[in-house]
């Protein structure tokens, strides 16, 4: 055998499992791309909030929040979700499924000084940063060199198993591997087929954003992340200037996703009705792909078929995730008791589309 460990899928997910399974031997990354973290790895909107994401997510950006914090990759941002008239309901199932503390409009507006008369309801979480979502994978990739390869343009197309484990070609490059995790993203049900294995189910929902200016010349970047009810819309600093994304989940197939002009003009406008500042046209604007499983948990666990391992199902969550879901699947693979609640791998395992 060529490597103990082939990951398949160069983004937070397959980076994170390389880094995490290193101890156990010699591994490899492959990368379809010309570089990691090409899509939706490289568009993230880099927040770490412990409190998005259904229960099981939940627990795994709790479980992760220590290695973060050890990584060095958090840094301050916070987190004010914004209510409109007539989005109340909305708003108050906000509040409470992400468990948020509801402040005076006109205290937010010392913060954030653009919010428009049409805001009537606010809540801010102070606990909640911006992830250094480069620092994060660079820091994986060094693990995973340490312990064995990593290699980009590596579009597989082919999947056979061979005695003692898995033989893995992508046009002229072979290599031979144990285990192969299949952490491919949008691709991942494709690659699976190779190896004879029936999809999960992943879709890929495609999620524009639109760099603009600094609203009205304000120094935007202590302001916190803004989080329109019901997740509308959404507002980030970047570097000077303000990310907007309409937050869509419009299906796609697999692909490099670009932004949908009409999607990205409807989320504009309904940042606008929040803001006083008129909305500048465009710096730039560019879309990735958040995919999820049916039930829109990861998927962590053994295949059907021996030596292969689902690392999948991330949505819109790989970032925050990504320590405590790859911790798992070394505790999996290496056949240890994972140190997770058992309640919680159940809920994450593939078995459950059996």
């Amino acid at each position: 055998m060529d490597h103990d460990i082939l990951i398949i899928g160069g983004g937070i997910a397959g980076a994170s499992a390389g880094a995490a399974l290193a101890s156990l031997g010699s591994v490899a990354l492959w990368e379809a791309e010309d570089a990691f973290g090409y899509h939706a790895t490289g568009r993230s909107a880099a927040l770490f909030e412990q409190s998005y994401g259904l229960p099981p997510v939940v627990a795994l950006n709790r479980a992760s929040r220590a290695a973060h914090e050890a990584g060095g990759w958090l840094g301050p941002r916070g987190l004010m979700l914004v209510g409109c008239a007539g989005e109340e309901a909305t708003f108050a199932r906000d509040l409470d499924a992400m468990a948020l503390h509801e402040s005076e409009v006109a205290t937010a507006r010392r913060t954030v000084p653009i919010l428009s008369d049409a805001v009537t309801r606010v809540a801010v979480d102070a606990d909640a940063f911006d992830i250094d979502t480069d620092r994060m994978l660079q820091s994986y990739l060094a693990t995973i060199r340490a312990a064995g390869e990593v290699a980009t343009r590596r579009r597989v197309d082919r999947i056979e198993p061979v005695p003692g484990g898995w033989s893995v070609r992508a046009g002229p490059a072979e290599i031979s591997a144990r285990q192969v995790v299949l952490a491919a993203g949008p691709w991942t049900d494709r690659i699976a087929a190779l190896a004879g294995l029936d999809p999960l189910g992943l879709t890929p929902l495609r999620r524009s954003m639109a760099r603009i200016s600094a609203p009205g010349g304000h120094d935007v970047s202590g302001w916190p992340m803004l989080l329109g009810a019901g997740e509308t819309w959404y507002a980030k600093s970047d570097a000077g200037a303000l990310i907007v994304s309409p937050a869509e989940e419009d299906l796609s197939e697999p692909m490099d996703a670009f932004a949908d002009d009409m999607t990205l003009a409807e989320g504009l406008d309904r940042y606008q009705n929040a803001v006083t500042e008129p909305v500048t046209r465009p710096l730039a604007t560019w879309a990735g792909l958040r995919t999820f499983a049916p039930d829109r948990c990861l998927v962590i666990g053994p295949a059907a078929r021996l030596g292969l391992w689902w690392f999948a199902g991330q949505g819109g969550y790989g970032f925050q995730t990504a320590p405590a879901a790859s911790a798992l699947l070394a505790d999996l693979v290496a056949g240890r008791s994972p140190a997770l609640d058992a309640d919680l791998v159940a809920a994450l395992d593939p078995g459950r589309f059996a």
